[in-house]
């Protein structure tokens, strides 16, 4: 598909973003930041221009703190997959969007050109939408880390349906009760999962949840281990069966800018979990300005975030900020000590990661397994270094640097 061809099938204009506003000195910086605090609508008003939107916002900020109430780009139409997928086929539509690096390290690994993933998208899209998901339906993602999970993020929020993704590791209880808060009616998940040297079922989980569920419609299921797993005939789907049948075109539904994208919940360490609800067009313009300017983002780099995408890190800097600047995204199912110390130093060896973002307790974790897993292997190509979830200390900033 080429750019006549997504203008013909969508009626909009394709705005290929070439990273026009990202900072690439510190007086840009400091002109930036000038202009954020002293004119923020202004600022943000001129880094949204840079993405494509089916309408243009007609105001773009107000807030009132006292309710309280915020509102980014009243007015404006958009789909984020557009800027995720759609716009990229022009020009990247041969390029890798998506590296999925296996618990196993023997498994083969599975790459995705933008293309590729946008036609994986639209498929899962149009399997979702043979379910009966429609825009504003709540969808529980409760899937390992492998490729139809970014499949099926994207797909909610190309149909208008709101992702409610839970960490693949929480229990039947915790699933139970981000799907009744929430009110979802359908549930995404696998057979089971992969995580080190065990083997987990997913499915069953999901089973034990829905049963004090009475929204839920439609549970579609992944193979990605062949475990045997109870399927209930009125209820439960195979996604490898359901997309045999579908189209790998959908069109974008449009959205408000104001509309919910997805509901992430808090951990709950401090009390109930809690809601948290992401709007469309803040949460797209927000993603794809940080991602380029913290990372320091170039077109042939390799970027790896070693983040689960149960996590809103994981959202944002696996999927969303990196799809929204045409990157290539690396996802990794396993863990850093599987099979051993060294996984992660082979993974950017492998893949010659430019980009590394990861926490320090991963890092502090490392360290206390010693530097023979860390010299057998080659990491001239990493540039740049994140650090999130907490501060890094310099014992662990050393250890990478």
């Amino acid at each position: 598909m080429g750019q006549d061809d997504v203008q013909r099938f969508y009626n909009l204009p394709i705005k290929v973003l070439k990273m026009d506003f990202r900072i690439k000195s510190f007086a840009e910086y400091e002109a930036a930041y000038k202009h954020s605090v002293e004119n923020p609508e202004g600022f943000w008003d001129d880094v949204a221009g840079n993405f494509n939107w089916r309408k243009r916002w007609d105001k773009t900020l107000s807030w009132n703190f006292t309710e309280p109430v915020i509102k980014w780009f009243e007015g404006g139409k958009l789909n984020i997959t557009e800027n995720c997928l759609d716009r990229h086929l022009a020009t990247r539509g041969d390029k890798t969007a998506l590296i999925w690096e296996p618990n196993e390290p023997g498994e083969a690994v599975k790459k995705y050109t933008y293309r590729e993933l946008y036609e994986n998208v639209c498929r899962m899209a149009n399997v979702l939408k043979n379910m009966g998901v429609q825009k504003g339906d709540r969808v529980c993602i409760y899937m390992p880390m492998i490729p139809e999970l970014s499949f099926t993020v994207l797909a909610c929020a190309r149909i208008g349906a709101v992702h409610s993704v839970v960490f693949a590791g929480f229990s039947a209880n915790s699933i139970a009760d981000r799907i009744n808060d929430s009110d979802c009616a359908y549930v995404l998940t696998s057979d089971g999962m992969s995580r080190g040297n065990k083997q987990i079922a997913v499915k069953a989980v999901v089973d034990e949840a829905v049963k004090s569920c009475p929204s839920i419609k439609k549970v579609l299921v992944v193979n990605r281990l062949d475990m045997a797993v109870d399927m209930d005939s009125n209820r439960d789907v195979w996604y490898h069966e359901a997309v045999q049948s579908v189209s790998a075109e959908c069109p974008a539904t449009e959205m408000d800018a104001e509309d919910m994208l997805f509901i992430l919940y808090t951990s709950g360490s401090t009390g109930k979990p809690k809601g948290v609800v992401h709007t469309c067009g803040g949460y797209m313009v927000y993603a794809g300005y940080s991602f380029a300017n913290v990372f320091q983002y170039n077109e042939s780099d390799v970027y790896w975030c070693t983040a689960d995408i149960g996590w809103v890190t994981g959202h944002t800097y696996i999927l969303y900020g990196p799809l929204l600047n045409g990157a290539t995204t690396l996802m990794f199912e396993g863990v850093p000590t599987y099979p051993d110390a060294g996984r992660f130093w082979q993974v950017i060896d492998k893949h010659q990661v430019n980009i590394f973002y990861t926490a320090p307790t991963a890092i502090r974790s490392l360290m206390a397994q010693g530097l023979e897993y860390v010299t057998p292997y080659d990491l001239s190509s990493l540039k740049t270094l994140g650090s999130v979830g907490e501060p890094i200390n310099e014992e662990a900033l050393a250890l990478v640097r």
